[in-house]
């Protein structure tokens, strides 16, 4: 069986340096066998992904954005972890979506970073979540979504 490390390699994802935080908060804390991971915007290599679902992006757009976010998550669960091999099962996911208000697809934009835990973790990627629109994220990013992890 692939490690995550090396599920992340057969994907050609290499996970970037995890993002500080930007406010008066942590980018992770451990608290028992859990790891709770802040929200992780859609932030890739070409800068933050910004926008409004169903005004100026589209829903795979979006949902390439929410893909950013998961990679984001796996970045600060290395940093928190040192190894991803660490993360027993994803237990919940919070996806936020800036979107117009006709827009209602929302949870086919949070699964782009779903369908990223599952890809990476296998089973353990398999998770409760949430999925809610809002009209605007911080700094104009189109998707965040924070992680809750269960943790060896």
């Amino acid at each position: 069986m692939s490690t995550p490390e090396e599920k992340l390699a057969e994907l050609s994802i290499t996970l970037p340096e995890p993002a500080k935080a930007v406010a008066n908060y942590v980018p992770f804390v451990i608290s028992g066998n859990q790891l709770f991971v802040s929200g992780q915007v859609s932030l890739g290599p070409d800068g933050l992904v910004k926008g409004r679902l169903g005004e100026t992006m589209s829903l795979e757009e979006g949902q390439a954005a929410a893909r950013l976010c998961g990679i984001n998550l796996l970045a600060q669960c290395k940093a928190a972890l040192g190894d991803l091999s660490r993360i027993k099962r994803v237990v919940k996911l919070g996806g936020f979506v800036a979107a117009a208000p006709e827009f209602v697809e929302i949870p086919q934009v949070i699964n782009g970073c779903s369908d990223l835990m599952v890809d990476v973790l296998g089973d353990a990627g398999r998770h409760a979540r949430s999925a809610v629109s809002c009209p605007v994220l911080p700094m104009g990013v189109a998707v965040e979504v924070d992680g809750v992890f269960e943790i060896a």
